[in-house]
């Protein structure tokens, strides 16, 4: 693969065996890979480089750790970001989604479980690209623009996150239809991703605190107890395409 059409990867991690085995790895499945030691040069880095893919250690030496990297991207970038720690608590993993993460990978990781992650992360960033049928849904306070990837509650425009906005996405393409759990893990996140109910909950919950008035009391995003989501929109009066 000629070099300018390989794929750029930024590795954020303080621990040159970490760096130098994904190097390894990547490098020899036809991706380009850069490292940064610190989160203000990951930073800088992802402004001048814009590479396709960051990885992302949570514990960084300096003034900012991982969280706080992966933020302060998300106020210029939607580059993908998958998460790299040795943490297993499920409230780690639930604040590096919420600050922007598209995925989370623990330490120690195998090379086969890296690129699975990292291909089915690139897959879905690249088809989020792909210009989408022109469609606005009105629904309450609630509007989607389909077709500039924009939403808006109330008049305000709300920031969503890539991930945060395909699974709207998802659900909006289908509206007063609930979706499955697998479907909406399969379309969103990927077939590998089918089982992880606890994903799908989560952003569940950080979409509904963005978009709903009462998030505790949701009007758009309903649920169907054990079976799966839909976005509830009256007489589907402006369904997609």
């Amino acid at each position: 693969m000629p070099a300018k059409e390989r794929p750029r990867i930024l590795i954020v991690d303080d621990e040159p065996r970490v760096i130098n085995l994904i190097r390894e790895v990547l490098g020899a499945t036809g991706f380009d890979v850069m490292a940064a030691v610190s989160g203000e040069s990951a930073v800088e880095m992802v402004a001048l480089e814009q590479p396709e893919l960051v990885l992302l250690d949570i514990i960084l030496p300096g003034s900012m750790d991982g969280y706080q990297v992966a933020a302060r991207l998300r106020e210029f970038s939607d580059v993908p970001i998958i998460m790299l720690t040795s943490r297993t608590r499920e409230v780690d993993m639930l604040r590096g989604f919420e600050v922007g993460a598209d995925d989370y990978l623990t330490k120690p990781f195998s090379s086969k479980e890296l690129l699975a992650r990292l291909r089915a992360v690139l897959k879905r960033s690249g088809a989020e690209k792909l210009k989408p049928k022109h469609a606005i849904i009105d629904c309450g306070e609630l509007r989607i623009d389909l077709a500039r990837r924009l939403v808006w509650v109330g008049g305000r425009e709300i920031y969503l996150t890539p991930t945060e906005y395909r699974l709207l996405h998802e659900l909006a393409s289908h509206p007063n239809h609930v979706l499955v759990h697998e479907h909406l893990l399969t379309r969103v996140w990927g077939a590998e991703y089918s089982d992880n109910v606890d994903y799908l909950r989560s952003y569940i919950h950080f979409l509904r605190k963005k978009i709903e008035r009462d998030s505790a009391r949701p009007q758009y995003i309903v649920s169907s107890p054990g079976v799966g989501y839909m976005l509830a929109i009256p007489d589907a009066a402006n369904p997609p395409g």
